[in-house]
């Protein structure tokens, strides 16, 4: 909005120990101590190196982990995200874009009606300011986002890739031969917010890599629609994998392996057919396509090793890859 915000050495060197271990040093506050974990008033919360503000209690929910967390930032480009890789576990963490400050991470088990992330931060690593004071504070502008009890949000969502965002996501559910090389490319797609591989399809509940008969190993796909859409999503989805070919794809063989699309709504199912049909029309494989389109059931969500396999391996094994010219055309409407 117009401010310049920028890492404060006065700000740093006024930090408690508390503070400076969070921010400085990468450090974790206990759960269930922090300032903040537990306050519903309204308000912002800014950097407390920066003065940037970074989250909004319209925001906030309870996610009973005993940290203050949000399914998203007031500002896409207040906040930045890192791969970390300590704790011998992939982790994405959250810093501040102007203060260089560690503020905590993000994961997927976030509210799935709100964009399904879950912005996990250290009250060591904000301030807030209450409604009451934000014209006081110099952050009147941000009064709008409590207009209409809350409701009233302008397109700051988080973005990605560049341009707008919205707070309303929707979600896909795909599968198509090994899941690591899936997520590896659809994770890039413009518009794609967020993407976690697991086992859906299939004969039991809390299905396992090792127990998941039935299952397919698919992808679940947030992805903005103010970027992309679900025609767009498919376009891609049958550029990448070989849909002619049952229960199979590449060296993998298996219901695994199968390909098909799981709609969550009639809208869903009906541009799935329409896009297998203009496949078909197309002539771009040399069979017919045998993808599944079946409804949309509960998604098991796979192993941590199986997450974001390919950014971590990036010589992994994969059988994905985008075909080269595969434009898809529209058939001829008879």
């Amino acid at each position: 909005m117009g401010v310049q915000y920028n890492r404060n050495p006065a700000a740093i060197d006024a930090l408690s120990p508390e503070q400076y271990k969070v921010t400085q040093k990468n450090g974790t506050e206990r759960p269930f101590t922090g300032e903040y974990w537990d306050n519903h008033e309204p308000g912002i919360y800014v950097d407390v190196v920066s003065g940037a503000p970074l989250f909004a209690s319209v925001d906030k929910f309870d996610s009973g982990t005993g940290w203050p967390s949000f399914t998203k930032p007031i500002e896409a480009d207040h906040v930045v995200e890192k791969r970390d890789r300590s704790l011998f576990m992939l982790r994405t963490e959250v810093r501040s874009a102007h203060g260089d400050s560690h503020l905590g991470h993000v994961f997927n088990d976030g509210p799935r009606s709100e964009g399904g992330l879950r912005y996990c931060i250290n009250s060591a690593s904000l301030r807030f300011i209450h409604l009451d004071d934000l014209d006081a504070e110099g952050y009147g502008d941000y009064k709008k986002l409590f207009q209409s009890g809350g409701q009233e949000r302008s397109d700051r969502g988080i973005n990605t890739a560049g341009g707008t965002g919205m707070s309303e996501y929707k979600k896909a559910i795909l599968a198509g031969g090994c899941f690591w090389g899936m997520e590896d490319l659809i994770r890039k797609q413009p518009g794609v917010v967020d993407t976690r591989v697991g086992y859906t399809g299939g004969e039991n509940a809390n299905a396992t890599y090792r127990n998941h008969p039935g299952h397919a190993e698919a992808i679940e796909i947030i992805y903005d629609p103010a970027r992309t859409d679900y025609r767009a999503l498919l376009e891609f989805f049958f550029q990448i994998h070989d849909p002619t070919t049952k229960n199979r794809q590449g060296n993998d063989v298996g219901t695994s392996y199968r390909s098909a699309i799981f709609y969550l709504d009639d809208e869903q199912k009906r541009v799935a057919l329409d896009t297998i049909a203009d496949v078909d029309a197309s002539g771009l494989w040399p069979g017919k396509v045998v993808t599944e389109v079946t409804p949309a059931s509960d998604f098991w969500e796979a192993e941590p090793e199986h997450q974001d396999y390919l950014e971590r391996y990036p010589s992994g094994y994969t059988c994905h890859f985008p075909r080269a010219g595969w434009k898809l055309p529209k058939r001829a409407e008879v």
